[in-house]
């Protein structure tokens, strides 16, 4: 961070850091003019490097920003994004800035070719889901000399700035809670997670928690693809049967859940007394169901506000640079239907 540029970068230095002169570098950038192929792979591989990209405003806007927020987030179809981003929005809607958005599906080469154009745009900030990034992304973001925040998650450390949960920490608040209610054979149910960071770091602070407490997971369930009620459903059956001593369901988010409980209630079993189920975002569509599901509330709305009121105050100041700021919020366990309050009988002490 200490590193960061607190100008944008220019084609001066990518000229510098390629051993070539601006104009060859502007002729590479723009694919015209005759540039032998050895000397466009040394222009390219330094931009690269470096994280600069070419403005594309043309004319007397080149010097200037939009005022534009490019807001980068992983999904549209995980309801939890939509909230942020209707937080995001009605912060910008009392300042000149217009949030514009792009979906990366949770892929890390996706991210760079999404960042990539909309920074080529000139935007007054960028705010973007998650903290893991690829090597070219970062460089872009540190390069961009603009307001820099990183959302969701505040287990690392961040480019700029970051507002979100501690995602261990959640994890192991949860665990927590399902153990001192007395529960021991639990299970795992959600998706594969290698590009889901968030899900995966929830996983490892809950099994730290019990660890802690002399227990590890007794079954796990994992699919790809979308979180949905259907999934949850299948899921629940498969490792029911499989592991059918199970007491406690853990599962990666609240939809999936949702299909547990309704599977559950559905083939009578005795929620919560025979077996517990605890989901994660607190999704306020899913208020409707016959139960309500234990949850975590992921701060969402909070985490669009403070990430949006970041931007519009640094852009009102003027301040470009990195300034190492991060917020993190409290997640609050909700306990619904399907998370008793205290053990089921004085095998398991409170």
């Amino acid at each position: 961070m200490a590193d960061a540029p607190k100008r944008p970068l220019t084609l001066r230095d990518v000229s510098e850091a390629s051993g070539v002169s601006e104009m060859t570098v502007s002729r590479v950038l723009r694919n015209r003019g005759d540039v032998s192929d050895a000397t466009r792979e040394k222009v390219l591989e330094a931009a690269k490097a470096l994280g600069y990209v070419p403005n594309k405003i043309a004319g007397a806007l080149a010097s200037q920003r939009v005022n534009l927020v490019a807001v980068i987030i992983p999904s549209l179809s995980n309801m939890v994004f939509p909230e942020v981003m209707t937080a995001i929005s009605d912060v910008l809607d009392d300042t000149p800035l217009q949030p514009v958005v792009g979906v990366t599906n949770y892929r890390k080469e996706r991210e760079e070719k999404v960042l990539y154009e909309m920074l080529s745009w000139r935007p007054s900030g960028v705010i973007i889901a998650g903290l893991e990034h690829s090597d070219a992304s970062k460089a872009m973001l540190r390069g961009a000399g603009i307001p820099v925040v990183e959302i969701m998650d505040t287990d690392g450390t961040p480019i700029d700035a970051a507002v979100g949960i501690s995602h261990r920490r959640a994890g192991r608040m949860m665990a927590e809670a399902i153990i001192k209610a007395g529960y021991r054979k639990i299970g795992f149910l959600g998706t594969k997670m290698p590009l889901d960071h968030r899900a995966r770091k929830r996983f490892e602070g809950f099994t730290e928690a019990l660890a802690k407490a002399g227990l590890e997971i007794s079954d796990q369930e994992f699919y790809e693809g979308g979180s949905a009620l259907g999934k949850g459903r299948e899921m629940t059956e498969a490792i029911l049967k499989r592991t059918p001593d199970l007491d406690f369901l853990y599962y990666s988010n609240d939809m999936i859940g949702a299909g547990g409980l309704l599977w559950c209630l559905e083939n009578g079993v005795d929620v919560p007394n025979d077996v517990g189920l605890a989901g994660f975002n607190g999704v306020e569509l899913l208020k409707g169901l016959p139960r309500q599901l234990a949850t975590m509330d992921s701060c969402r709305e909070e985490i669009g506000r403070k990430a949006a009121e970041i931007i519009a105050s640094r852009v009102e100041a003027g301040v470009e640079g990195p300034q190492g700021q991060k917020i993190e919020l409290t997640p609050t366990i909700e306990r619904g239907h399907t998370l008793r309050k205290k053990p089921k009988d004085a095998a398991y002490p409170e």
